[in-house]
């Protein structure tokens, strides 16, 4: 066969010079048309302008190989977002590998009267004392939030209630908390 690849493509059948020019037109005309909202996305995903760019460059690229496949959806500009959104969470990984060497590592400030860290361990285990007194379902919904710090919407899924029920919960929990430690000393 002679030609590229790209030459041989546009003979295949189905792959006419035609149908590339069309899809092609139409990629134009959505980039053209939400370019900006996906900047914008962009840049609440990386807080940074230059990565916003980047994202969504990246994300358009890979999204151009299967324009054929995607345009037809009913949303291809979410499908686009939904793109960002796996190459930003690729890139957090990345990044959180990242190890930093320094040449001495660093002392932890000495607390105000915690030489030996019993005060630490003594407001710890009120906290948690104060945790395993409230009702199972309150104490579920804390643990969720705050120990496994998953978000509200996620402890709602997890517990299969609404999330404003997450929401009240957490609040009465924390209202409870205040009361209890502070009738005890440990915080004022």
């Amino acid at each position: 066969m002679e030609g590229t690849i790209a030459e041989r493509r546009l003979r295949m059948p189905g792959g006419g010079a035609a149908v590339k020019a069309a899809q092609e037109e139409s990629f134009r005309q959505f980039v053209e048309g939400s370019w900006h909202r996906l900047l914008r996305t962009a840049y609440l995903l990386t807080g940074d302008h230059g990565a916003a760019e980047d994202l969504v460059q990246t994300a358009l690229m890979r999204t151009y190989r299967h324009w054929a496949r995607i345009e037809d959806y009913e949303a291809p500009e979410a499908y686009v977002r939904r793109v960002m959104v796996n190459i930003n969470i690729s890139a957090w990984r990345r990044r959180k590998a990242v190890v930093h060497v320094v040449a001495e590592p660093p002392e932890p400030a000495p607390a105000a009267g915690a030489g030996d860290h019993q005060n630490t361990y003594a407001v710890r285990d009120e906290l948690w004392r104060a945790v395993c007194a409230m009702s199972p379902r309150m104490r579920t919904a804390f643990v969720l939030r705050y120990f496994e710090d998953l978000t509200e919407a996620e402890v709602a899924t997890a517990m299969g209630c609404a999330v404003g029920t997450v929401k009240s919960q957490i609040s009465r929990g924390l209202a409870r908390l205040r009361i209890d430690l502070q009738a005890e000393g440990s915080f004022r």
